[in-house]
């Protein structure tokens, strides 16, 4: 099953930039997602871990604004656009080839955990998360973007919430409707899950 999904992100690597809010070619995405998240961040030079992070973008933006940025994707591929782009952008990102599902990470070494739109391609995403909350320092934060695609894919706000409160104490969703974030209008559900302890 892993090796299939290898497969299928490292055929998407050439053109997954290609989606405005994947790229974020546009200055305007750009702006919104940093708008979006850096609040979100402890002070620089906190260490975070953005996990099925992809061709990088929200990595190397993260990595621009001062912080400490480790990347993990199953995809070699996908790998390879973020390190240009990390190297294009003049900063450091450690990328590492990995599943998501299980991140080659040490526990308790991250004050957040970012992923985006991950969380619902996983085949167990209870599991996941379990390992994902095992990463974090005391007192870090997890900060999930997922959402229900008009496709009928991914996972509804209120079972991603119910998952994470199942470990975590404290979960808050917010709906990311605003076309900025995404280049244009939005018909599906898109939300940010962030807990903070």
């Amino acid at each position: 099953m892993t090796e299939r999904r290898k497969e299928i992100w490292d055929a998407e690597a050439a053109s997954f930039d290609e989606q405005p809010d994947h790229g974020l070619r546009d200055l305007s995405v750009r702006a919104a997602w940093s708008d979006l998240l850096l609040p979100l961040m402890p002070t620089a030079p906190a260490t975070v871990v953005d996990l099925g992070c992809g061709t990088g973008s929200l990595a190397v933006l993260l990595a621009q604004a001062g912080y400490a940025v480790d990347g993990v994707d199953l995809s070699s591929r996908m790998l390879a656009v973020a390190k240009e782009k990390a190297e294009a952008a003049g900063v450091s990102v450690g990328l590492r080839e990995g599943d998501a599902a299980k991140p080659p990470c040490s526990p308790g070494t991250f004050d957040v955990v970012l992923a985006r739109h991950v969380l619902w391609a996983m085949p167990d995403p209870a599991a996941a998360l379990g390992n994902w909350v095992r990463l974090l320092k005391p007192g870090g934060r997890l900060v999930l973007v997922e959402g229900r695609w008009f496709t009928g894919a991914g996972i509804s706000a209120d079972e991603c919430e119910r998952l994470v409160r199942a470990r975590r104490e404290d979960a808050t969703v917010t709906l990311l409707d605003d076309p900025a974030l995404w280049g244009g209008p939005i018909e599906d559900e898109r939300y940010l899950l962030v807990s903070r302890s």
